[in-house]
């Protein structure tokens, strides 16, 4: 059969109002109806105005303990001239009883003194006081909530109240959501062959579903096959109100599912104008909506809010919630191809008083990106992109005390930071927040005084110290403190067994040997090049020198995972991988600090936690760490 590729790029803002338009002449946006008990009401949405069935209260009720009088009675009571009020003048009640009509008032049993069954008073009781009228709270017949509202607690104790025991409520959009890919399989599978990915996609676009309000039907993994593609579609499509096919959208040899739209009904787009997730597709079948995302998670999950989201609020009868926003300024560059609005995933925090956005890894696979990212940037088709230090809108899911009480670390990565992160997070709920960017990268930070700290470890080849000199050379006119974190050993993660026998930096010259390296800038990149020096080996002599990855943990991973056989790193990340390690050298690992821009409460708390006995111990377990003066300010900037 003639496969035709063909991906469209059409502007968002045209393809979204293309796709509401085809729901509405569907009928998709008429949200479906149903009878519910109002027990089983919560967080459904009203279709139609509920009113009460009864008063509440529906008889007149003591709003205090004490006793129901006739007013009357009363009259004249003072401390001199007390009235005595015989028992078949008054009778007890308590909070919420009936009050019958021969009385008229209550007065708190506080304000009462008995003696012989007789009340005595002191202050006269005015008529209806402490009584609640027959429908105070309503009236049988009142408005109590309006049509197309969400039932919460409240909504929904009023209700019961009110004696409504059954309502209209809007049907539950049902979503069949069908994973697609032969490479993919099912988590909880004990052993995976190189190429095989673990689906997740379906799971996160199903809790999408339930956030928006609707029921996810999830179908099993169906290999990529057309026949096996479209009897999956055809199956789900009376079982749901929507499909969602996941992957199988760009136009890569086994990706059919714009073909079996356009077969099976109408095919409204394919490809869009934006970055990531351009290979989407919207359609519909039988007039069921279907939209085909990609497979990368931050695209299928872009596309999924894009387009399944306004419309499921839709067939809800609800308009699709405002996001929130804050004005924050860029932290670095971002370049954009003009021709697509693309989403940049950013973190966010709070520096003197600036807002900042630190940019996340713009890896379309990469899902720990979603799990960070406090929001996102959309940079609008036309613009190039983003400069450094521009004011820019970025659209937040997290909350502003949790950005508010944020600290940023930018620099080299250490598991250290790792555990104090969890321990501020823990005891204290201050988050904090790095960026990997290497030593180097910290330090450029700091002199732009967009982060609270920097973890740096920068040997000076001419001194045998370390980060002063560069702290001296970058930040002249700024004032930093230095802070030990930690001592720890570097040298080369190699596999379990170091089946290639690697015992010193000569052996990475071998033709046989693969290595990875850490990008430049990091303060391991430059241990290792003067290591290299010292011995006299030329780094052209070592295969895969240009091969480099971010952080020790992406080494080790990398050396389990057999991209190469070896990496420079430290031993905690080749430990808590399983991998052999040969020790090289012990650095120092510290934070430079600006005191200037982090309060002075934070700070203590930082040297609080680096000092304690929970710090050391869960640093000491990772392994190759040395925490002799950690916690100690080691210099502070003249």
């Amino acid at each position: 059969m003639h496969r035709k590729i063909y991906i469209e790029n059409m502007p968002l803002e045209e393809a979204r109002q293309l796709w509401m338009n085809h729901l509405d002449s569907m009928g998709f946006c008429t949200p479906p109806v149903e009878d519910i008990k109002t027990e089983s009401a919560l967080n459904r949405i009203s279709s139609k105005a509920i009113h009460a069935q009864r008063s509440s209260p529906h008889y007149q009720a003591a709003a205090m303990d004490g006793i129901a009088v006739r007013a009357a009675i009363t009259f004249g009571a003072t401390e001199r001239s007390p009235v005595i009020i015989s028992p078949d003048q008054y009778l007890e009640v308590d909070t919420g009883d009936y009050v019958p009509n021969d009385y008229d008032a209550v007065i708190m049993i506080e304000d009462v003194n008995f003696e012989n069954d007789y009340a005595t008073i002191i202050n006269p009781a005015v008529p209806w006081q402490h009584i609640r009228s027959i429908g105070e709270d309503m009236v049988a017949q009142d408005l109590i909530i309006p049509s197309y509202i969400r039932i919460g607690p409240f909504e929904q104790a009023c209700l019961i109240t009110a004696g409504v025991d059954e309502i209209e409520v809007v049907k539950q959009p049902v979503i069949a959501i069908i994973p697609t890919g032969t490479e993919l399989v099912d988590y909880g599978t004990d052993s995976m062959a190189p190429g095989e990915i673990v689906e997740s996609n379906s799971h996160m676009l199903s809790a999408l579903c339930q956030q928006w309000g609707a029921i996810p039907f999830r179908h099993s993994i169906v290999r990529d096959d057309r026949d096996q593609i479209k009897k999956a579609i055809l199956e789900m499509i009376d079982q749901a109100d929507m499909i969602i096919v996941c992957s199988g959208s760009s136009a890569g040899r086994e990706d059919y599912t714009s073909a079996i739209i356009d077969e099976l009904g109408q095919l409204l787009v394919h490809g869009l104008a934006i970055r990531p997730g351009k290979p989407a597709i919207l359609g519909s079948i039988q007039g069921k909506p279907v939209i085909g995302v990609p497979g990368y998670p931050i695209s299928a999950q872009l596309v999924f809010h894009l387009f399944a989201r306004p419309a499921l609020y839709a067939r809800q009868g609800l308009s699709e919630p405002d996001e929130p926003s804050l004005e924050c300024q860029v932290a670095r560059k971002l370049p954009s191809p003009m021709g697509v609005d693309e989403y940049v995933y950013v973190n966010c925090a709070q520096i003197d008083d600036r807002y900042y956005a630190y940019p996340l890894n713009r890896g379309a696979g990469v899902t720990s990106s979603l799990v960070k990212a406090d929001g996102f940037i959309r940079i609008p088709r036309g613009v190039e992109g983003v400069e450094a230090g521009e004011q820019t809108q970025v659209f937040i899911h997290r909350s502003r005390p949790t950005i508010d009480n944020t600290l940023v670390c930018i620099g080299s990565h250490d598991l250290a930071i790792d555990v104090l992160a969890d321990l501020l997070q823990h005891h204290h709920g201050i988050r904090l927040i790095s960026s990997n960017v290497g030593s180097m990268g910290g330090i450029m930070s700091l002199r732009r005084q967009e982060t609270h700290m920097a973890g740096i470890h920068l040997l000076d080849p001419q001194t045998g110290d370390y980060n002063i000199s560069y702290l001296r050379r970058y930040l002249p006119d700024i004032k930093w403190q230095l802070l030990t974190l930690v001592k720890r050993r570097q040298g080369l993660i190699v596999k379990p067994g170091n089946p290639l026998h690697i015992e010193e930096l000569t052996d990475l010259t071998r033709s046989e040997v693969r290595f990875i390296n850490r990008q430049k800038g990091s303060g391991t990149r430059v241990l290792f090049d003067y290591l290299l020096n010292k011995q006299h080996l030329n780094n052209e002599d070592i295969y895969g020198y240009n091969h480099e990855e971010y952080t020790h943990l992406a080494v080790a991973a990398a050396v389990k995972n057999d991209a190469c056989d070896v990496g420079m790193g430290v031993f905690a990340s080749a430990r808590v991988l399983g991998l052999d390690f040969i020790p090289i050298i012990e650095e120092n690992y510290e934070l430079c600090i600006l005191p200037d821009i982090i309060k002075p409460a934070y700070l203590q708390l930082l040297i609080d936690i680096i000092k304690s006995q929970e710090f050391a111990e869960r640093v000491a377990s990772l392994g190759g760490y040395n925490l002799d003066g950690s916690g100690e300010i080691r210099l502070i900037s003249v």
